[in-house]
């Protein structure tokens, strides 16, 4: 298992981001795993600006597989007196593999105290539960895992999940590596379970500006309403131990089968 931690703290730094290389142990076939390469992208946003606000929302678009050696820079979109945009990219040897745009944005004074938002629909495991942790030569062995089966739907995953090495990263970071760490919902729905999918891109806007919880555990979910045609799309969701909302989000799946 290689952190997270370990791998921002030996990249090589450049002047408009870093350099550093995926281990085997973050892949997913032959790419990295998406949340490892949206975290980078987050990280090297987080050190192109300084005295950034809250992380609000994250536009990714995963555009081909990464691998090996990478690099991630970070550009200053447009910084205003509240908000600032950040653009970033992840380059391998394929070429450009991940596009991103982060939204930071300060709170501001308002009238408005609206929170309709659904509670975590179950509890954090238990100490003694039983957990999954995948493969050492696959992304999942960085992750314990709890799926929860009752009441979810044919295209429907809820899944608590943790890193299992989070010291030292940034908040937001961590979430953006945890936050697609569930299959395609979509993937329930197949018989053939070789048949490959793949995010296309992912938008994630935030519901807090300091994510915190207990134990590292957060609640991931994912439900894909329709599967079609080589392509889904799908609603997701982040709670944190304490069952309150931490993100929404969206997800296009495509489907090769």
């Amino acid at each position: 298992m290689t952190p997270l931690a370990d791998i921002l703290a030996g990249a090589a730094r450049t002047g408009g981001g870093f350099t550093t290389a995926v281990p085997a142990d973050w892949m997913q076939g032959r790419t990295a795993y998406g949340g490892l390469s949206a975290a980078l992208a987050l990280q090297a946003a987080l050190e192109a600006e300084a005295d950034l606000p809250p992380l609000r929302s994250a536009q990714i678009a995963f555009i081909g597989p990464l691998a090996g050696a990478v690099t991630v820079t970070a550009t200053k979109l447009r910084r205003g007196r509240n908000a600032a945009f950040l653009q970033s990219d992840v380059v391998s040897e394929a070429g450009l593999g991940l596009r991103a745009t982060f939204v930071f944005m300060a709170p501001l004074a308002s009238a408005l105290a609206h929170d309709m938002a659904p509670r975590a629909p179950v509890p954090p495991p238990a100490p003694d539960a039983e957990l999954y942790t995948g493969p050492e030569d696959f992304f999942t062995g960085n992750f314990n895992f709890r799926d929860h089966r009752e009441g979810t739907g044919p295209a429907e995953w809820l899944r608590w999940a943790r890193l299992r090495a989070s010291a030292g990263i940034h908040p937001f970071v961590e979430l953006m590596a945890i936050g697609d760490a569930l299959p395609p919902a979509a993937f329930k729905l197949i018989e053939e379970r070789r048949t490959p999918l793949s995010s296309l891109n992912w938008q994630i806007n935030f519901q807090t500006a300091e994510p915190r919880t207990t134990d590292g555990w957060w609640l991931l979910h994912a439900a894909a309403d329709t599967a079609h045609h080589g392509y889904s799309t799908q609603r997701m969701a982040i709670w944190n131990a304490a069952g309150e909302p931490v993100a929404e989000a969206m997800q296009g799946v495509a489907i090769f089968g």
